[in-house]
């Protein structure tokens, strides 16, 4: 079977898209012939996506979507199966991160990582649930967890992908008798705007490193010419999200009888998340 046709007839929805890890699985689900379904917060970033797996033969659908929000997680799902009649796959992917100790944090940023990494995740589990069992598929649910989950000190971030890692791990249990697998995915350090809330000056040293003339304010995206200039300069210390993507969709590609449970996905040395 081709790399263009494995996910034919399928259909799939990522969200968190808008870049890094998500825009990487988006693209390379639609690569392997899904429907895609794009759901982030940054239009013009997905609608570059799109015309890249329209230009590979694929499809996608772009949506601007607040995983915060259940209603609107629902209707993400809903729209996918209407226009296509069958959902086969679920990423959710969106997460953010405020790395601040805990006796200095802000409660309303405590909120934003709990209900985008655990509260949007849960309804986008629920609700893929339902459609696959609607539309009888062998499909997949996958949760983008962190390294940060293995580590019993890693914060509130941390606390939210433990909570994925045991959300991961209750739903296998409970799909058991049904042709939908869970795949928990856990990368470690990822060149990607994830690091957009961490420290001003570790981010800033990173990207005078590279080279880029860009003023740097906490908490925006960072210009893809950061990313592909500084991943390669710290292949050691820093994964690509195409290497995620390669995970993803080798799990999902699988035969139904066959679940990958756990992926861990690293660069060669370890950074604390």
């Amino acid at each position: 079977m081709s790399a263009g046709s494995r996910l034919k007839d399928r259909t799939a929805i990522v969200t968190g898209a808008s870049s890094g890890i998500g825009r990487s699985i988006a693209e390379r689900l639609g690569a392997a012939g899904a429907h895609v379904f794009l759901s982030g917060r940054t239009r013009d970033a997905m609608e570059a996506s799109k015309a890249r797996i329209e230009a590979a033969g694929g499809r996608a659908t772009v949506g601007t979507d607040d995983v915060r929000d259940p209603a609107q997680v629902r209707a993400l799902v809903d729209r996918a199966v209407r226009d296509t009649g069958r959902l086969d796959v679920m990423v959710n992917n969106a997460g953010v991160s405020f790395p601040q100790p805990i006796v200095d944090g802000d409660p309303e940023q405590w909120r934003t990582m709990l209900e985008t990494n655990v509260l949007g995740l849960l309804v986008g589990c629920q609700a893929a649930v339902r459609a696959m069992r609607a539309c009888k598929a062998e499909g997949h649910l996958v949760n983008v967890s962190s390294i940060a989950a293995l580590r019993p000190d890693s914060g509130v971030y941390g606390s939210t992908k433990h909570a994925v890692n045991c959300i991961s791990a209750t739903l296998r249990r409970e799909l058991e008798e049904d042709t939908i697998r869970v795949v928990n995915v856990m990368p470690g350090a990822i060149a990607t705007n994830f690091a957009r809330n961490f420290d001003p000056e570790v981010v800033g040293g990173m990207v005078a490193a590279t080279g880029v003339q860009v003023e740097l304010k906490p908490g925006e995206r960072m210009p893809d010419e950061v990313f592909d200039k500084l991943q390669p300069m710290m292949r050691q210390l820093l994964g690509s999200p195409d290497d995620v993507a390669d995970a993803v969709l080798y799990a999902v590609t699988l035969p139904i009888h066959v679940n990958v449970a756990d992926i861990v996905v690293r660069p060669p040395k370890q950074l604390n998340l």
